[in-house]
């Protein structure tokens, strides 16, 4: 069994990621109140088993999720780690009362994809993590909004990659079929697939899959990576113990 803890390149960046990560959503209040403490306890969990790859977005927690990972990380060796977060949903003010996220900060989400949008939701993830610098980007859950995302999310992400401003661009969703064409059309240098190839779910082999396959064959060197999101609403026990 590969070991979790190992360092594998991510796609064609310059990256290194271990081959697990942990995601952020359940820092969020996913479904289910988290505390501080809790919240500070599995990141420290998964630091002391060897994960140096972490990924939230503003969308968990309607900003909660990444205050508490930027803290929970907060002084340890920032070149030892890679950050991911993503653009996309915007927060406005005004609760939600259909959110998933118990005891969320009265904000509500919103798709933007337009790319100032996009620049000013860098810079509030910035402050709320509590970082100088993001490594990978991921445009998120862009369904309904595929050609805002290719015509103004995306110019952004490359042209901050190509400053050296980011290190991978990406886009993340809870289906493949849109994944796949912007692998296609070489827009992502990793794509986050949520619940779509697991053993209840395994649709990413339809079309997902295949198309990172094929452009690996066609360029040999590994051009786009996969990572998979489970997630689910237990994280760790609480710090007293119970």
């Amino acid at each position: 069994m590969p070991d979790p803890r190992a360092r594998v390149p991510l796609g064609r960046t310059d990256l290194q990621v271990t081959r697990l990560g942990l995601g952020g959503a359940p820092l969020g209040n996913l479904y289910t109140p988290v505390s501080d403490a809790d919240a500070q306890a599995t990141v420290d969990a998964a630091w002391n088993a060897g994960l140096r790859w972490f990924d939230t977005a503003p969308l968990y927690g309607h900003g909660l999720a990444e205050r508490r990972l930027g803290a929970a990380l907060r002084g340890r060796p920032r070149d030892e780690l890679v950050l991911a977060t993503k653009v996309g949903w915007s927060l406005a003010q005004g609760a939600d009362p259909t959110t998933i996220f118990a005891g969320a900060p009265p904000l509500r989400p919103v798709h933007d994809y337009s790319a100032a949008a996009i620049r000013r939701g860098i810079e509030t993830s910035l402050e709320r993590l509590g970082v100088a610098r993001i490594d990978v980007l991921h445009v998120h859950d862009p369904d309904d909004h595929e050609a805002e995302a290719i015509g103004q999310a995306f110019p952004v992400l490359h042209e901050l990659r190509a400053q050296g401003a980011i290190g991978a661009v990406g886009a993340g969703m809870n289906q493949s079929p849109m994944l796949a064409r912007f692998v296609e059309r070489g827009l992502v240098d990793c794509v986050l697939l949520a619940g779509r190839y697991s053993i209840l779910d395994q649709s990413g082999l339809a079309d997902l899959l295949p198309s990172i396959s094929a452009e690996h064959i066609e360029q040999g060197n590994g051009r786009t990576a996969m990572v998979l999101y489970l997630s689910s609403q237990r994280i760790a026990p609480s710090a007293s113990g119970k």
